[in-house]
């Protein structure tokens, strides 16, 4: 993995117990791109920087971008709702579902992030004091996983739901992947 301007080389991802491959889909990550690096205009292509993938009719998850987006002035990530095009096209090219699709997803280049380790790798790019949420890895990752699966599955009960996707403020407009 390349480090990006200004960070420090320290991803945390090569390292990480829970990097095990493209097998599962609840790894904290996968490797899940292919050779074809000549199309990096193509909305299939690897991005070059992290995406979150992220459920744009939930509450909470459109909650969690709003705190991200301040957390990360410099703009290091950029977004897209699971149900837009780019969304859909992103979870296709990582073989992921593109229906009842219940997890945000973390896409570093070639490598993709889900559940409890998405949120944990989220937290390390943001840097300083979010990135000592790497401590979670101490967790094994099917408890930290079900714990989030059981509130993936009370999200809208607990948090409701928009009718459509957020449409983000014009100042964060160019974070959004469209």
């Amino acid at each position: 993995m390349v480090p990006k301007p200004g960070d420090s080389g320290d991803t945390g991802a090569a390292d990480d117990a829970d990097d095990v491959g493209a097998a599962n889909v609840a790894d904290d990550a996968e490797d899940t791109g292919d050779a074809n690096a000549d199309d990096a205009d193509d909305a299939t292509s690897p991005p070059e920087t992290p995406v979150v993938l992220f459920d744009g009719v939930c509450n909470l998850c459109n909650g969690v971008i709003q705190f991200l987006i301040p957390r990360d002035p410099e703009g290091r990530l950029k977004y897209a709702a699971l149900q837009s095009e780019p969304g859909q096209a992103l979870l296709e090219r990582h073989d992921f579902p593109t229906e009842e699709f219940d997890s945000f997803v973390l896409v570093e280049g070639d490598r993709t992030y889900t559940k409890s380790g998405a949120a944990i790798r989220i937290a390390e790019l943001l840097g300083w004091p979010y990135r000592i949420a790497g401590i979670g890895r101490i967790v094994p990752r099917p408890i930290r996983d079900r714990l989030y699966e059981f509130v993936a599955d009370n999200r809208y009960d607990w948090f409701g739901r928009k009718d459509q996707c957020m449409v983000p403020d014009e100042d964060v407009s160019d974070r959004f992947l469209s």
